[in-house]
């Protein structure tokens, strides 16, 4: 198919607001747009539930392929012989994305990522704003400081999606003047272009409310006890879920547990950049562990809450046999053993992965088969260290030998294992590191990707009580704050550590060559998947 086919038929996008929506549920920019947001979602399917009319509409996914349609500055393309390659071949390079095929090479799919990553970031030239297909970073403004959030806001048409806004949101805003407008907030990379839309928004719509929500300002809001530091601009940022906040708006009562089934009807299902429907689904919100020292949930204080396992399969099934999803993305932070059990008693017919705490379930071979033939493509695995005494202190909950066990069965299974590991705790030590390393090399053959992080203190979390802090941040809005580490294995150490040993390892280096450029796990099921049919 050629180039100019593939714009015509997969970039194009129809309206998703209807003619007499009260209100409209936005995602901004920047996330990765390889599947549709499930908080809108989740949002929607408890406003269809009470019949009230309304709009969704994915800026994130619509604005990128807005851009691939607007060419960088022309300097940048006479210049730049990548750039000017990667822009010429930008529609092949989204049709590589779309098609299954090219999730069985490593290096083309690299390519496609990397040049399209390439186009995105020239946009910005010659000004401060750096994009990519999962990175917004502006030189001037702090996604950190409420001060520079509302800066883009006043400045909007400073924004590299402002073209788009304009083309695509300014004649339906005026005309149907909603009654309100939900921005879902979740990543630090939405926050500047989601204020600079907030004030696009309010300059043509002076009357309509504006409410925030979204995993971010629930981190906000509870993680730095800032109610709503934008009022004038915002009317009420909501933490945690949505639904019975959204509802009460508009003078309706709403259950605030997971009840309602999400609804992707309003969304582009077949545009995300994706060789097919990623279908996200949460059997949860918060954490059923929630012991960790070093979680967020723990920190923010997140209640925990759970749809019943004897309905994840039936509501499994039904959006199967209404959206044909080539995939179901669990993103609980950790799907229950029970929920799991379920799984695999009443499979709902569709490959599927998820994040799972490594239980004696998973030591258990023949549960691990039973996931497999239940659909299960991938488990992401949470493993943080390979060393006991740095767990237990952790109170992580695992111990190495069973893990060792679960990445085995995991593999003999055809389950691929997608392992997080985490450097720089104040329980680690440069020894303890090296043996998360000799971990890691020992199972190289069961672990299929690997994440390596950074260890990064909440601010409010107990753990700050006990440690020597310093500023992480200037932000008001920041989460997160530095500290003097006990054994001195600070940042630095540690990257250099990270840098110069762990992945120069050649057992660690290759799990590492594996991993997708910028989608990362939301892609690495389908490199799984395509490896199944060549075995």
């Amino acid at each position: 198919m050629c180039s100019e086919a593939v714009r015509q038929e997969e970039v194009g996008l129809c309206s998703p607001f209807q003619s007499n929506a009260r209100m409209l549920l936005i995602h901004p920019p920047v996330a990765k747009p390889c599947e549709p947001p499930p908080g809108i979602a989740c949002l929607s399917g408890a406003l269809d539930a009470h019949s009230i009319s309304h709009g969704a509409f994915d800026a994130n996914l619509e604005g990128f392929l807005h851009l691939f349609d607007h060419p960088p500055p022309s300097a940048v393309l006479e210049r730049d012989t990548w750039t000017k390659r990667a822009w010429k071949n930008r529609f092949s390079h989204l049709a590589s994305i779309w098609d299954p095929a090219t999730y069985g090479s490593i290096s083309r799919y690299t390519r496609a990522v990397r040049d399209l990553d390439r186009v995105l970031e020239k946009m910005g030239e010659p000004g401060p704003i750096r994009l990519g297909l999962a990175n917004y970073q502006h030189r001037r403004l702090s996604p950190a400081k409420s001060a520079d959030l509302l800066r883009a806001a006043e400045e909007p048409e400073k924004d590299l999606f402002h073209s788009f806004y304009r083309t695509r949101l300014e004649e339906w805003v005026e005309r149907k003047n909603p009654e309100l407008i939900g921005i879902s907030l979740n990543f630090l990379t939405q926050a500047i272009p989601a204020f600079a839309l907030m004030g696009f928004l309010r300059k043509r719509l002076p009357h309509t409310k504006l409410i925030l929500g979204g995993g971010l300002v629930t981190s906000w809001v509870r993680g730095t006890g800032r109610r709503n530091p934008f009022a004038g601009l915002v009317e009420d940022m909501i933490a945690g879920p949505g639904e019975a906040a959204l509802l009460a708006a508009v003078g309706e009562k709403g259950d605030a547990r997971p009840s309602y089934l999400p609804d992707f009807d309003r969304l582009p299902t077949r545009r995300y950049l994706s060789p097919g429907f990623i279908l996200p689904y949460s059997t949860t919100r918060g954490c059923y562990w929630s012991r960790c020292r070093f979680c967020p949930e723990r920190a923010e204080g997140n209640v925990y809450s759970a749809i019943p396992a004897a309905r994840v399969a039936n509501d499994l099934a039904a959006l199967g046999e209404k959206y044909r999803p080539a995939l179901v993305h669990l993103t609980d932070n950790a799907v229950p053993p029970g929920v799991l059990e379920r799984i695999v008693e009443k499979p709902f017919g569709i490959r599927w992965y998820g994040f799972a705490r490594v239980t004696p379930h998973l030591a258990d071979l023949d549960f691990c088969r039973g996931l497999r033939a239940s659909g299960c493509a991938m488990l992401q695995l949470g493993i943080e260290s390979g060393d006991p005494e740095v767990l237990d202190r952790l109170h992580k909950g695992i111990d190495l030998e069973t893990t060792s066990k679960a990445l085995k069965n995991l593999h003999r299974s055809g389950i691929a294992a997608y392992v997080y590991l985490l450097f720089g705790t104040p329980q680690e030590t440069l020894a303890a590191a090296r043996r998360t390393l000799e971990f890691t090399v020992r199972h190289s053959k069961e672990i299929s990707f690997l994440n390596l992080a950074l260890f990064n203190l909440p601010r409010r979390g107990e753990e700050a009580a006990g440690l020597q802090t310093e500023e992480f941040s200037e932000g008001d809005l920041s989460l997160y704050t530095g500290f003097t580490h006990p054994s001195g294995w600070n940042r630095g150490e540690v990257r250099q550590f990270l840098d110069r040993e762990f992945k120069r390892h050649p057992a660690a280096a290759e799990i590492l060559r594996r991993d997708p450029p910028v989608f990362t796990s939301n892609h690495a099921p389908f490199f799984a998947m395509n490896a199944e049919k060549k075995s």
